[in-house]
């Protein structure tokens, strides 16, 4: 017949030297109660108290133990079911870092974004030195523009009037205003030098 007792008993001590206090990132503690005919019927077994594990975490550890017992009934098994949870640890810690990483990523994408509409509408800091800096080539460009339409102007033969060009004026065909006499009241008054037909 089985000793059952003298099994579960190095199976504990096996289990107690090999693995540590916790887990870091995620940490659970399992509860396994020997039935009186264990490793033939399997333990009973709960989730004795969690850190940092969602409910569904929870619940797929719970769907891992039950599966696991039943595969290695009648063999001692706690060595086999702790080491299944801790591999599903483990994937929930990737999870939970890919998880983080992701929103990290989110965040700096955002930020960048958030970055770039602010300088589209940010501009340039005005000091004195890049105004006096903007004003020089300012005023060089200004320059530059007035002596092009200077150029374009002269060759299309096109010159304005300024006060360089003199302009000569034969007064004697103007007679002296003075010396008109103008009566607007007369009927006979033509201001524009026709005439009347009846004359």
């Amino acid at each position: 017949m089985t000793d059952y007792g003298e099994e579960q008993r190095n199976e504990l001590e096996a289990i107690e030297s090999i693995y540590p206090d916790s887990f870091t990132a995620v940490e659970t503690t399992l509860k396994f109660t020997y039935v009186e005919k264990y490793p033939d019927e399997t333990p009973l077994y709960e989730i004795f108290s969690q850190e940092n594990l969602e409910d569904s975490d929870a619940e797929d550890i719970l769907t891992l133990l039950k599966q696991q017992a039943e595969e290695n009934l009648g063999m001692v098994m706690i060595f086999t079911l702790v080491t299944a949870v801790q591999e599903k640890l483990n994937e929930i810690v990737d999870q939970i870092k890919n998880r983080r990483e992701e929103e990290k990523r989110r965040k700096e994408k955002e930020a960048e974004e958030a970055e770039k509409v602010l300088k589209a509408f940010q501009g340039t800091v005005v000091t004195i030195e890049n105004f006096l800096s903007w004003k020089a080539k300012f005023e060089q460009e200004m320059v530059e523009l007035r002596r092009k339409r200077q150029k374009e102007e002269e060759q299309s033969g096109k010159t304005k009037l300024t006060a360089a060009n003199s302009v000569e004026v034969d007064e004697s065909l103007f007679q002296d205003m003075d010396d008109l006499d103008l009566d607007e009241d007369d009927p006979d008054f033509d201001p524009v030098g026709l005439g009347s037909d009846e004359d």
